[in-house]
């Protein structure tokens, strides 16, 4: 059985996962209103892993007899002055949820929880992999500078990206 403080932090990483599905999305919406359909697809395949990640959490919590729970979360912007900017943001919001994936861990540790620091290992490791994907890209916009036949490119290389549950969702 999970202990509530473990299962409150849980709960509100639910939420937080939530939100960065939204905040996906909503960069999603911006990118297709600016011609862009590729970038557009990689932010709704990465709305589709947040939310992935959210309901892992979620059943984790109610697998652990604890009590899941769907709390509000705040609307996200809608609006950013480039894929650039919308890509940098991207990033800077994954390492926030790193941050927030850390504590999670630092409460596992601190609760002598080895259940939930095993679980919360597949998190550490895919917000390494998370960080680094956009990064990539947001260096990438960077050095092509003003080059519509590099957006163009880039566009069309992230349109490729598809949707795939990882393999840790089997265990």
């Amino acid at each position: 059985m999970i202990n509530e403080k473990m299962q409150n932090a849980f709960n509100d990483q639910v939420a937080a996962e939530f939100y960065s599905s939204y905040l996906y999305l909503s960069m999603a919406a911006y990118l297709e209103d600016n011609d862009l359909p590729g970038m557009a697809n990689w932010m709704r395949v990465q709305y589709q892993e947040e939310t992935f990640h959210a309901e892992k959490i979620f059943d984790y919590v109610i697998e652990r007899d604890g009590r899941a729970e769907v709390k509000a979360w705040e609307a996200p912007p809608k609006e950013w002055k480039s894929a650039l900017d919308a890509f940098e943001d991207a990033y800077k919001h994954e390492q926030k949820v790193t941050a927030l994936i850390n504590s999670l861990m630092d409460v596992a540790l601190a609760e002598k929880d080895h259940a939930s620091q095993v679980f919360l290992q597949w998190f550490v490791n895919e917000q390494v992999e998370e960080e680094a994907s956009v990064k990539a890209i947001v260096q990438q916009l960077k050095m092509l500078g003003d080059s519509k036949a590099g957006l163009f490119q880039i566009d069309r290389e992230l349109g490729q990206r598809t949707f795939t549950p990882p393999a840790a969702a089997a265990e």
